[in-house]
């Protein structure tokens, strides 16, 4: 009986201990995400500003807009296209 009762404390004690390491990784994690978030500001897109710069082909708009409209039967559109 003496070794199921220290069994069960050390698995209480295990778990608990497990509980608060991982609380504490969750816990500094937000925090670094927080102060990051807060001091580092992400960089104006100039991706889309280099690609306003280069307008696509009539031939191709045309053609895409083709493909959309026989995929969708007509119901849908093309907003904007972007290369990836």
């Amino acid at each position: 009986m003496e070794n199921i009762n220290e069994a069960l404390t050390l698995l209480a004690i295990g778990m608990i201990m497990v509980f608060v390491i991982l609380s504490l990784v969750v816990g500094v994690g937000n925090l670094v995400i927080g102060i990051t978030n807060r001091y580092i500001r992400e960089p104006e897109h100039p991706a889309k500003s280099a690609a306003a710069g280069k307008a696509i082909q009539p031939r191709k708009l045309a053609v895409i807009a083709a493909v959309v409209d026989v995929i969708t039967s007509g119901s849908g559109k093309v907003d904007s296209i972007e290369k990836r």
